[in-house]
């Protein structure tokens, strides 16, 4: 990758373009982080008629994105403090996402089957949940092993959550990929 831009095309293809988020719509990026990368890539995509809401539990990392979303310029973001694993905790209207993203964050949890409760709590009808995290190989870098989230334990939550099956790919060497819809 040669440099951000590279970067931002190869999200908006890949991850992006497998949810079928564009212009006008509303995005969740659940568990944001600091950099806060799908979230600036995804402000972009929707445009200034879309909605990004970067939803994270560390309020210092909700302050770093505030900068970074003054920084760019961008004014389609609201940061939202949350714990995703309280299902209506997130102070974001219940059927309001079109595409909710869980990248990276299910293997810090012990109740993945709560994040997933809220993510398909906010989608719309026909919404699409996108999870992508750590495959359980050896990897030079990343979680513990015994950390990282069985795919077919998400697979089970999701579809007893009523949220059915639209992918399920292999995110790179060492993530999978799962897309779902309300």
């Amino acid at each position: 990758m040669a440099n951000l831009q590279d970067a931002n095309e190869l999200i908006k293809a890949d991850v992006f373009g497998k949810t079928g988020l564009g212009p006008g719509m509303v995005l969740g990026d659940l568990g944001c982080g600091n950099l806060a990368f799908y979230t600036i890539t995804g402000a972009r995509v929707v445009g200034k008629n879309g909605v990004v809401y970067a939803v994270d539990i560390l309020k210092s990392v909700l302050e770093a994105v505030s900068n970074r979303v003054k920084q760019e310029g961008l004014e389609n973001i609201i940061t939202v403090w949350s714990n995703l694993e309280v299902v209506g905790g997130a102070k974001i209207p219940s059927d309001s996402l079109d595409v909710a993203l869980i990248h990276n964050v299910l293997f810090h949890s012990k109740k993945p089957e709560l994040i997933i409760k809220e993510a398909a709590r906010l989608l719309k009808l026909g919404g699409r949940l996108m999870i992508v995290d750590w495959l359980k190989v050896k990897s030079p870098f990343g979680p513990p092993l015994e950390d990282r989230p069985d795919p077919n334990n998400l697979k089970n939550i999701c579809q007893k959550t009523g949220l059915k099956t639209v992918e399920d790919f292999q995110a790179g060497p060492y993530h999978f990929g799962l897309i779902y819809s309300k």
